[in-house]
């Protein structure tokens, strides 16, 4: 049996890697697991959690899934891409696919012509945008604290980018307010794997599973699962 696990981003919840996972397990009949990391979901409860917690929950989502699986894929997302990378140093699985993966974040650049968009797009008052609602909301919830343990876990993370051997898939959002493009470049160029491809999504902003570019992007992971054979 193929096992799946898709790790969510920072503050985020399981509905980021919704669209993926849910494609995936109507194509398939993988064993597809998206757990929420410890603080995170609908309610943030981030205070007093150390980033060595959300590596342990997505440890033990991990084994789980290779107790019952003979074939293990990652994806991460975001923060999740990162937690995934530090699986893939540690653990024995078989491919790797990083959305958006954090080793950089914030674009100003991008995020400021997101906010024109807005406006351009007949948003006169950014307060009432969604996307401006959220991302609101998120930061009033989310502690300094939080963020800190955020960037401890990617400086955990980053020196182990060369010693990760697996099939790897990257994929970034060109218009990615939040995680710049050197992001992509940079864990191409770092990471260890031989067989490794970029995939840039041209109108695809930070999320990426729910973005114009969406059904690109499940088919492209989709095909870079099954390459090679895997049945």
């Amino acid at each position: 049996m193929i096992g799946c696990l898709c790790i969510h981003g920072f503050t985020g919840s399981p509905d980021e890697v919704a669209p993926l996972a849910e494609y995936l397990r109507k194509r398939t009949d993988w064993m597809i697991k998206t757990p929420t990391l410890p603080g995170h979901g609908e309610e943030l409860q981030l205070k007093g959690i150390t980033y060595d917690q959300w590596f342990q929950a997505a440890e033990r989502e991990l084994q789980a899934l290779m107790d019952e699986c003979e074939t293990v894929y990652v994806i991460g997302f975001s923060m999740g891409g990162v937690i995934a990378v530090y699986l893939a140093e540690k653990y024995r699985i078989d491919k790797l696919v990083l959305l958006s993966a954090a080793f950089y974040y914030v674009n100003p650049r991008q995020l400021w012509k997101d906010i024109r968009d807005m406006f351009r797009n007949g948003w006169r008052r950014i307060g009432e945008h969604p996307l401006f609602i959220r991302y609101k909301n998120k930061m009033r919830s989310t502690p300094l604290a939080a963020v800190l343990e955020f960037r401890k876990l990617v400086n955990e993370v980053r020196p182990r980018l060369p010693y990760v051997h697996v099939p790897v898939l990257i994929v970034q959002g060109e218009k990615d307010g939040i995680v710049p493009l050197k992001s992509a470049h940079y864990l191409y160029q770092r990471i260890g794997s031989s067989k490794k491809k970029l995939l840039f999504l041209p109108e695809s902003y930070h999320h990426v599973c729910h973005s114009a570019d969406r059904h690109l992007l499940f088919t492209e992971v989709e095909k870079f699962l099954w390459e090679n054979g895997n049945d």
